[in-house]
């Protein structure tokens, strides 16, 4: 890639951002950030901006605010550089589930947070399995919304899978779930879910055929595991054979990956790099969405397809 480009990463992957730079071949220019006694931030770029294609790698995880805030301050100062466009690569973006008004009174944080970061400066945004994907709608800039289907179904090719069956938690994923499916040749399942609260969910039956197979469940991410835990112990009824758990975003927050590991009919537990994985078990494999993020930032600098790095 030519000398327009700078990469900046923030404070929230930087190992990701790192990787980024290297299937790239483009340093990681530094990010000066200043905190006053106030507790107030302040950012400075410590590249040349002007007139240059500017992406800024940061995932909004845990601080989630406090990352937030890094990226506003972020395309702020590269607008006021004189960039020629501001990119914000962001591979999770949290706010993506507060997408609807399901109670009184309650702020939708998703197209909220879309809005400050127009106003911060983003031209453009690049993300990774958005929670839902009306979420896209949100953003008044263009979004490359892309997935790591085809790196999870990598994972499971080439195995016996005679005797396999994927599942997913619940119906509003089925349509990404069933594109992994299809890669694979399995067929589908899926849990009749209904969240009463970010901490309890009910899944009242699984629709398909289940019983005395081999189980993957895909979902986009899992935080706490509410739900997955709910879904495991349907599984459990159905007397399945195994369970393997994959999803886009491991977030595992309240020791959520020990706890699944500790479950001796889950056999193993596939993620990808989008986050910060917190911690290591021997049943945990980490596969990496920095090759597909590095490419969709060589195109979106060439003006080239994005939307061709995968079909759906």
């Amino acid at each position: 890639m030519n000398g327009d480009v700078v990469l900046f990463g923030g404070s929230a992957h930087p190992a990701l951002a790192a990787e980024i730079s290297t299937q790239l071949s483009v340093p990681l220019s530094p990010v000066r950030m200043t905190r006053f006694a106030n507790d107030c931030l302040e950012v400075q770029l410590q590249a040349n901006c002007r007139e240059r294609d500017v992406f800024l790698i940061q995932p909004l995880v845990p601080p989630v605010q406090e990352h937030l805030v890094e990226l506003l301050l972020m395309a702020d100062a590269a607008r006021g550089a004189s960039a020629a466009r501001v990119t914000a690569v962001m591979p999770h973006y949290a706010y993506a589930r507060s997408d609807k008004k399901d109670k009184p009174r309650i702020s939708i944080g998703g197209r909220l947070v879309a809005d400050l970061m127009v106003t911060a400066g983003v031209n453009r945004v690049l993300t990774l399995t958005l929670h839902a994907p009306q979420v896209h709608g949100f953003f008044s800039v263009p979004v490359d919304h892309l997935h790591a289907l085809r790196e999870l179904a990598g994972y499971f090719g080439g195995r016996d899978l005679s005797s396999a069956v994927v599942v997913v938690p619940d119906l509003g994923y089925a349509k990404r779930a069933a594109t992994f499916a299809r890669r694979l040749g399995l067929p589908l399942a899926a849990g009749a879910k209904e969240r009463f609260s970010d901490s309890r969910v009910s899944i009242s039956a699984i629709i398909g055929d289940v019983a005395g197979r081999d189980v993957i469940v895909i979902d986009d991410e899992i935080a706490r595991g509410t739900t997955m835990f709910e879904l495991l112990e349907r599984l459990r009824e159905q007397d399945v054979r195994s369970i393997a758990v994959a999803c886009t975003h491991g977030l595992f927050t309240d020791g959520a990956l020990d706890k699944l590991a500790a479950a001796e009919d889950v056999t193993e537990i596939v993620c990808t790099n989008s986050v910060p994985v917190p911690a290591s078990n021997p049943k945990l494999q980490v596969l990496t969405v920095a090759p597909i993020l590095a490419e969709a930032i060589r195109r979106i600098h060439g003006g080239e397809s994005v939307s061709a790095l995968f079909d759906t």
